[in-house]
């Protein structure tokens, strides 16, 4: 409210600062002296009358009969009826006055003006400041109504992004608790050092996640970490390679965004075949990051329930990196790819 009514007072100002200066310039260039009741009349009289029809339909009519209750035919009568107000209240003051107003002076003889023609003049400059009342009016609320539309949206999808995130922690939480009591029932000696990667994890998630966006290097912290964690699932540990080329130094990100990958290599891969290990690639620079998951597909376990792990992320890529992301998944018959590339 505070910005519409800041609009509404800037380009009232300006309105009116335009029509003084119309009205100087004119009067500047007229070489016509004027007394002090011309400008009584002109400004005072005229003046409040020309303002006076300005914001009764402005303050009046435009929300109470068109906004509020559409009644545009009674909006219709109001508006003739302040032009022929208007002009006869000039016209009362023009005939209790023809000196200063229905006169003027062109090059030192004076001219009269027939009464006919003030009228005519009169209801012109009537319908002049209602109509530029109506297009100041509705250009306020258009632009008001536009950032009120812009707000919504960015509310909207701040509530979509809280939604997707929340879902995205408790599917992770809820897989990695299946693993490690996989290996509390079977009496682990690995299920201590899995639950403390697991707090350490879940700090990153709680705390340091919650900015909009994190350093990148902590998010690939944070892969690293989760890989860590799944390794403890297997007796001689988990088949994966990580390789890092180019430049991490300071490039943001959003958080949460490439764990999706990864989880989805493990829950539906096969992560313990030496001679086929998960692979996962991380190439970046300063503008471009290259991620890319690979995985011998596990034809014997075929989860019922799904995930909304991919999903998930693919949403908040397209919330987060409109126009400025490349996802590309390769299914064949015996591996997984997902490839992804973000404009950082």
């Amino acid at each position: 409210m505070k910005n519409s009514s800041k609009a509404s007072l800037i380009l009232n100002c300006i309105f009116w600062a335009g029509i003084l200066l119309i009205i100087s310039v004119a009067l500047f260039f007229s070489k016509q002296t004027h007394t002090v009741k011309d400008y009584v009349i002109s400004f005072g009289v005229f003046g409040l009358l020309n303002i006076g029809i300005f914001y009764i339909n402005y303050i009046i009519l435009i929300p109470e009969l068109i906004k509020k209750k559409k009644q545009y035919w009674w909006y219709v009568v109001c508006f003739i009826l302040l032009i022929v107000v208007s002009s006869a209240m000039k016209i009362f003051v023009a005939v209790l006055n023809p000196e200063e107003t229905l006169k003027y002076i062109t090059n030192g003889k004076p001219q009269e003006i027939s009464l006919y023609t003030f009228a005519i003049n009169c209801v012109f400059s009537a319908g002049f400041f209602l109509v530029c009342s109506c297009i100041i009016k509705f250009a306020v609320d258009w632009f008001s109504n536009e950032r009120i539309q812009r707000n919504l949206e960015s509310e909207k999808k701040d509530m979509e992004l809280q939604f997707l995130k929340s879902q995205l922690n408790p599917h992770f939480l809820f897989n990695s608790l299946n693993n490690i009591y996989s290996l509390a029932y079977q009496k682990s000696d690995k299920t201590a050092d899995a639950i403390l990667k697991l707090s350490e994890i879940m700090r990153y998630m709680i705390y340091e996640s919650n900015d909009s966006w994190v350093s990148l290097d902590k998010e690939v912290e944070y892969v690293q970490s989760y890989v860590e964690l799944q390794k403890l699932r297997f007796k001689d540990g988990a088949a994966v390679e990580i390789s890092i080329n180019g430049e991490i130094d300071g490039q943001k990100i959003v958080p949460l965004i490439l764990i999706s990958f990864v989880e989805n290599a493990f829950k539906h891969g096969v992560a313990n075949d030496a001679e086929d290990p998960i692979k996962i690639n991380i190439i970046a620079n300063q503008k471009i990051l290259h991620f890319s998951v690979t995985n011998k597909k596990n034809t014997t376990n075929k989860d019922a329930l799904g995930g909304v792990g991919l999903n998930n992320v693919e949403r908040r890529l397209q919330l987060l990196y409109p126009e400025r992301y490349k996802l590309n998944i390769v299914n064949t018959p015996t591996h997984y790819t997902t490839e992804l590339m973000l404009d950082l």
